[in-house]
């Protein structure tokens, strides 16, 4: 599987203190998002560029495969940030300088959004195709595991789909699939809610989920649909070396096309007064039981 970024010029290397205007007698850029950077850059005109929050600017700036052009922060966010600029600086991963914003203006330029103090501009991953993921499945045959993916039908909510990327992650999964028309992008809403885990786990758009579906199980993929009609269990459906966990919206659930295109549809044997879960709950129930094996 290939994430790589877009193609870049190399960038000088520069060092990893806050950025500033020193030799012009100026205090370190106070500006923010939304302000111009001390080199004159604009800035970049959408928040939706921007990654933010500890744990999902960690990870991107120790991904090689993620292009950052800007980082900022508070001065409590650079002492939360330093340690993974340095990592990256003694892995040879070029990172810009990042510079130190007023609190307030970060506030007001990501919309109240829990930023921690830090916001990177970022460029987006190169995200595999199916036939990738067959290849990515191929590579682990016999080795690795047994090989998932996650299909969402219709889920559109950043939350659920960033919590579903960061259970994918933990239990090893390739991707989480999603169709191109009606999900977000990946924001700094679900990269926060997925604590890092977009850049460990792809998240491959489709056009038309049916047909992707039907080449996951061209590739060997088993495909389980959750249904709380299901005829059998989760447990029980769980079979073979290559899993697509298809999984629908909250209340509406599968779309009829995509249960058509679904091996088997399978329940979670819940019990008590709530008779069903959370997308991101049954999401990451189901990973569990696809990675016991």
């Amino acid at each position: 599987m290939t994430r790589t970024p877009q193609n870049r010029p190399p960038r000088p290397a520069t060092s990893h203190g806050p950025r500033s205007n020193s030799h012009q007698g100026q205090r370190p850029d106070q500006r923010g998002p939304g302000g111009r950077a001390p080199d004159g850059r604009p800035p970049a005109r959408e928040p939706d560029r921007y990654l933010y929050g500890v744990h999902a600017a960690v990870a991107a700036i120790l991904n090689p495969e993620r292009v950052v052009t800007r980082v900022q922060c508070t001065e409590a966010g650079l002492a939360n940030l330093s340690d993974a600029l340095a990592q990256a600086a003694e892995a040879g991963i070029d990172r810009p300088a990042p510079e130190i914003v007023d609190r307030a203006l970060m506030d007001r330029f990501l919309k109240g959004a829990v930023h921690q103090g830090i916001a990177l501009e970022i460029k987006p991953l190169e995200a595999p195709d199916i036939d990738d993921l067959g290849r990515e499945a191929e590579l682990r045959d016999g080795t690795q595991g047994r090989s998932v993916v996650v299909v969402l039908d219709q889920v559109t909510d950043p939350h659920n789909i960033g919590a579903i990327l960061r259970s994918a992650a933990a239990f090893g999964a390739l991707a989480v699939i999603v169709t191109d028309r009606n999900t977000p992008e990946v924001t700094g809403v679900m990269a926060k809610a997925a604590s890092g885990a977009v850049e460990h786990v792809a998240l491959t758009r489709v056009k038309n989920l049916a047909r992707a579906l039907e080449s996951l199980g061209e590739l060997g993929f088993r495909r389980i649909g959750l249904a709380e009609e299901g005829e059998t269990t989760l447990a029980e459906a769980m079979q073979g070396d290559r899993v697509a966990l298809v999984l629908g919206a909250e209340g509406e659930g599968l779309r009829h096309l995509t249960r058509e295109t679904c091996d088997v549809l399978a329940k979670l044997p819940t019990q008590g007064p709530v008779g069903s879960l959370n997308v991101s709950n049954a999401a990451a129930i189901a990973l569990y039981e696809a990675a016991r094996g």
